[in-house]
């Protein structure tokens, strides 16, 4: 039996976060846990906590006990979508769990996951980070064949295709699956007697493996397990597909991709700094971006600041390469939740005071650099500009540590379409200019892969070079997506 609670939130789109509306958006965390002997609901509960940072819009939880599959999802954070009385009544010795940004489907509480359901071998529940890039293909054909859609999102395409292999074990569906899907995923499926870990070829996506006692854990970043007290065991390679169950645990490689695409926007923005990535930790690899922007780009300035919390280590790095004190200029109201587009002027300003606020002491008549991860639209930058001129700064540089974002992403990330990416359309002193800043450079890629101390070609950079790993789908084919 499949028991769904889906709460009590009706099917209303969240507004966009103002702050986060100059940034690309995450794709999505996911994390899994194999452990008969552990309250494994709860376990999920703080591992998704620690992923909170990937999606904010939705989260939930399955658990499976041999038997029914039940779930719990809403619109929400961690926290706001689950209670003790909800943790008490998943019940089981596997769950698997899911925070979501959308970036296929809306974002409505239809398209939350954990997806769950009847197949007919019994139950399947999964969890999906990334975006398919033949969705538009695979979808109608499904539909022609009778399958019946209750979602817009395309983890409901892979529910379909693995439940259409039913005549096979869940392994061999899987990467029978594999060969018809095209683009990013990490997954984590569920059954009624296993837990299932699968990194796409291309390995665009995050996933690890971790180990608590005897029980098993996946995850889209390392701190999920840092969380919960489990060891890093090591990445899911990309190709690979993870089984475990009261056996233990089993790897099956599908194979890898001759190219390489892990998404470099790991380290530019999206995990969290105490994560280890395919061997990198990402703290490091910010700071060593920074230094690199040292070596590009000095100005006559008084300190360096940042704005927190993503560009922090770069600033450090950056200081610490140039010889130039770093000073916390921007103060981060932690307690803020979502804030939402204000209908006027001035409201959207203020709510930009109510993420960031300048510390005036340190700043006024001050000359200073300012280190951001990335600019996609520049609205909010210019306003945090505008603050720090009304503040007193004297003088104000701007430095990116990533390249410009001048292509849009296809695997999971919302960097927007190409017409609303400000690097795209302007030329830097352009982009100088709109944001009001005294100085304006970006990292080069070159200077960003240097941070990693590795070749072009082990990493997505497609939104930088417009250099897709993956073919992207024909412009009649994307649906929402614009290529210009």
């Amino acid at each position: 039996m499949i028991k769904e609670d889906y709460g009590l939130s009706s099917d209303k789109d969240v507004e966009p976060d103002l702050f986060r509306a100059d940034k690309p958006r995450e794709e999505c965390g996911i994390f899994g846990i194999f452990g008969p002997d552990k309250d494994v609901a709860r376990l999920t509960y703080y591992g998704l906590y620690a992923l909170q940072h990937r999606g904010q819009e939705s989260a939930g939880i399955a658990t499976a006990d041999g038997k029914n599959i039940l779930l719990h999802k809403n619109m929400g954070l961690v926290p706001e979508v689950f209670d003790e009385a909800r943790l008490d009544s998943l019940k089981g010795h596997a769950a698997i769990g899911h925070v979501r940004y959308s970036t296929t489907g809306s974002s409505l509480v239809t398209n939350a996951q954990p997806l769950v359901c009847y197949y007919q071998k019994g139950m399947i529940a999964l969890a999906h980070n990334g975006n398919l890039t033949n969705v538009h293909q695979l979808r109608p054909k499904l539909m022609e064949r009778g399958a019946v859609f209750q979602s817009s999102i395309d983890t409901e395409v892979i529910v379909n295709i693995i439940a259409r292999h039913s005549n096979v074990p869940i392994e061999k569906a899987i990467t029978r699956c594999m060969d018809e899907i095209e683009g990013a995923y990490s997954l984590v499926v569920l059954t009624g007697d296993k837990l299932i870990g699968v990194r796409d070829p291309h390995g665009v996506r995050p996933l690890c493996l971790g180990k608590l006692g005897g029980a098993y854990i996946l995850a889209s970043e390392s701190c999920a397990l840092d969380t919960i007290g489990a060891e890093l065991v090591r990445d899911v390679e990309p190709g690979e597909v993870i089984v475990i169950d009261k056996n233990g645990i089993k790897s099956i490689h599908y194979g890898a991709a001759e190219r390489k695409g892990l998404c470099v926007f790991e380290f530019i923005y999206f995990a969290r700094p105490d994560s280890v990535i395919d061997g990198y930790m990402v703290n490091q690899v910010r700071r060593e971006m920074g230094r690199q922007l040292a070596k590009e780009y000095r100005a006559d300035v008084d300190l360096v600041i940042s704005v927190p919390d993503s560009g922090n280590a770069a600033a450090r790095g950056y200081a610490e390469e140039s010889g130039l004190p770093f000073e916390e200029g921007l103060m981060k109201n932690r307690y803020i939740g979502r804030t939402f587009i204000q209908p006027t002027q001035e409201l959207r300003d203020l709510a930009v005071h109510l993420k960031l606020n300048p510390i005036k002491n340190i700043l006024k008549g001050k000359r200073i650099l300012m280190i951001d991860d990335s600019i996609v639209r520049g609205t909010t930058c210019s306003r945090m500009v505008k603050m720090l001129r009304d503040t007193g700064v004297k003088e104000i540089h701007m430095c990116v540590s990533s390249p410009p974002i001048l292509w849009p992403c296809y695997y999971g990330i919302d960097t927007s379409n190409r017409k609303e990416l400000i690097a795209a359309k302007m030329s830097l002193d352009e982009i100088r200019q709109f944001i009001g800043a005294d100085g304006l450079h970006y990292l080069s890629l070159e200077g960003l892969l240097k941070a990693f101390n590795t070749v072009p070609g082990k990493f997505c950079t497609a939104c930088f070079d417009g250099d897709y790993p993956i073919p992207i789908p024909k412009p009649e084919e994307m649906g929402k997506f614009v290529l210009e």
